[in-house]
């Protein structure tokens, strides 16, 4: 199991009347594949999937599949707050031919540690999919803590975390707690760095929908042992990372699309388009880190 350093978790598009857009889905793809991309995250949080329909998940998992053509790796998110909704998912998305499974801690409801593990070993055992956990407190309201994580690595298809806690401690205590071969990725752009010195194998990022060849080349420096090479990239973009974050995603990762030429539409309801002034920084620090003139 290869998910390759940069799985970018995609933007799912959307049409004037709201719907899917699976043509520009497809299209979508295939530019992140063309720009670096080694794994392509399908209806995870960044995709809106908690405003998808069940079907309309499953589709875009089949267009992406297709469209990138064995390219790159294709996971579904298929994690929610209900343990058999995303058994249910889950399943499905291995009949689909997914690559593997993007799963988030529940939100919502808040979990104890105990319940975090039965749910993510439930998940995992319902499918042969590999298995990506996602902990990220700041929009679940729990932290899946480095013990409760280490004692999921031992299921067989737990593979590996996306880890968005923010703790560049918590990320040392789960590699130091976890077999080489589980994987962890990074789940914020602008700490991805950091991580890759404890341990961290890539980054399921946002920012990748822009600069995906300069975050693979800065990962590839890092683990060449080109250090100041990866930190030169990672202070160029650092203010892209940023500002991708400055209202919920994936409000700014729209709006940044559209500048940059390549439009998916609005975000669905309750989230809305960016405003005139975070448009105006989005596009400064696009102009900054891209070196290209947008809008």
């Amino acid at each position: 199991m290869n998910w390759g350093p940069v799985i970018t978790a995609m933007a799912t598009p959307f049409r004037a009347d709201g719907a899917v857009d699976y043509d520009r889905a497809a299209e979508l793809a295939r530019r992140l594949v063309d720009g670096g991309s080694t794994g392509i995250v399908v209806a995870g949080t960044t995709g809106e999937s908690p405003t998808l329909s069940d079907e309309e998940k499953l589709q875009l998992l089949r267009v992406v599949k297709d469209a990138v053509a064995g390219r790159a790796a294709v996971l579904a998110g298929t994690g929610t707050y209900d343990t058999a909704h995303s058994v249910h998912l889950s399943q499905q998305a291995q009949r689909l031919g997914a690559d593997g499974l993007l799963v988030v801690v529940p939100y919502y409801n808040r979990p104890t540690q105990e319940g975090l593990y039965r749910h993510f070993k439930a998940v995992a055992e319902s499918t042969d999919l590999p298995v990506l956990m996602y902990n990220i407190p700041g929009r679940t309201g729990t932290n899946m803590l480095p013990e409760t994580v280490a004692r999921l690595s031992e299921v067989r298809n737990v593979a590996g975390i996306k880890e968005a806690s923010g703790s560049l401690d918590q990320v040392s205590e789960i590699r130091r707690r976890t077999p080489e071969r589980f994987l962890i990725y990074s789940g914020d752009d602008s700490l991805t760095l950091p991580y890759l010195s404890v341990g961290a194998v890539g980054i399921v990022s946002v920012a990748s929908h822009l600069v995906g060849r300069e975050i693979r080349e800065m990962i590839a420096h890092f683990q060449a042992g080109r250090v100041e090479d990866a930190r030169r990239i990672h202070l160029r973009l650092f203010p892209l990372f940023r500002a991708l974050f400055i209202a919920p995603n994936p409000v700014p990762l729209k709006a940044a699309l559209e500048l940059a030429g390549f439009p998916v539409g609005k975000p669905r309801l309750p989230l809305v388009e960016a405003t005139e002034k975070e448009r105006e920084q989005i596009a400064a620090a696009m102009r900054e880190a891209m070196g290209v003139p947008v809008g």
